[in-house]
C-alpha cells in the first residue's frame, strides 16, 4: 500500500479554510468587507501574523482583495478576466433563457447532492439565507444578494470542489442580471410568495435528506422562472 504520513495542518491553513468556506457558501458576499486583522485574530484566538498569512493566501487565490486605505474585501467575480464563458457572452447573443438552462443542469444536480451530503451548519446557512431574503423583500428591496447566497450555500453543501468552484467563478455569469430580472419578477407581487415558497420547499427537502424531492423542487423553481420570462418576452 502506498501510504503517506499524516501531516498536521498549520494554524494559518485552518484560518484560511474557515474564511474560504464563508466565501464559498455565500455568507461573506462579493464586495463585503472583511473584519480588520486585529478583530479576526481576537475572534479566532490566533496571532495577527497567522491571520495575515491566511488572508494573503486568499488574496493570491483571488477570493479577497486589498483596497488601499479601505481594508480587505471579498472580490466580485469578473467574468471578463480569464473566464471562458465571458468569450461566449462577448460573441454570441446569450439570453437569460440560455443562462437559466445552464443553472437548471448545475443546480438540480447540486440540490440532489446537497440533500445527501449537507452538514448541520449547511442547513443553518440555507435557513439564514432564506430568512434574510424574506426580510429583505418585506422592506421593498429585491433580496438578490440573499437569493444568490441561498444558491451558493446549496453548492457548498454538495462538498464537491468542482461544483463549488464553478458556481463561485461563474457567479456573475450564472446570476447575470439577477437584480434586473428580479425587478421584473417582482412586478407581479404574487411571484414574491412563489419564489420564497420554492426556496422553502428546496430547503425542506435538503434538510430532510430527500435527494429526489430536492432535485424536483429545484427543477420546479428554475422552470417556473424560465416559463415566466418566456411568456413575458
Amino acid at each position: 500500500m502506498n501510504l503517506r504520513p499524516i501531516k498536521p495542518k498549520r494554524i494559518s491553513d485552518q484560518v484560511f479554510e474557515q474564511i474560504r468556506e464563508l466565501i464559498y457558501r455565500g455568507e461573506l458576499k462579493p464586495g463585503e468587507q472583511l473584519l480588520p486583522e486585529r478583530e479576526l485574530a481576537s475572534s479566532l484566538e490566533v496571532s495577527r501574523t497567522t491571520v495575515r498569512n491566511a488572508i494573503n493566501k486568499l488574496v493570491t487565490l483571488g477570493l479577497l482583495e486589498h483596497r488601499q486605505g479601505q481594508g480587505t474585501f471579498v472580490t466580485i467575480p469578473n467574468g471578463n478576466q480569464g473566464n471562458p464563458l465571458a468569450t461566449i457572452l462577448a460573441v454570441d447573443d446569450v439570453t437569460i433563457h440560455d443562462l437559466l438552462e445552464v443553472r437548471l443542469g448545475l443546480e438540480c444536480n447540486a440540490a440532489r447532492m446537497a440533500a445527501s451530503r449537507a452538514m448541520p451548519q449547511d442547513i443553518l446557512n440555507l435557513a439564514k439565507a432564506n430568512k434574510e431574503m424574506a426580510e429583505t423583500v418585506e422592506t421593498g428591496a429585491l433580496g438578490n444578494e440573499a437569493d444568490a447566497a441561498f444558491h451558493m450555500a446549496i453548492s457548498f453543501a454538495t462538498k464537491n470542489p468542482v461544483q463549488i468552484h464553478l458556481m463561485r467563478n461563474f457567479y456573475d455569469l450564472l446570476f447575470l442580471g439577477i437584480k434586473k430580472n428580479l425587478s421584473h419578477l417582482w412586478d407581479d407581487p404574487e411571484n414574491i410568495d412563489i419564489v420564497l415558497a420554492a426556496h422553502s420547499k428546496i430547503y425542506e427537502a435538503i434538510a430532510n435528506k430527500q435527494p429526489d424531492a430536492a432535485e424536483a423542487a429545484m427543477r420546479e423553481h428554475i422552470e417556473y422562472v424560465q416559463e415566466w420570462f418566456r411568456k413575458r418576452w
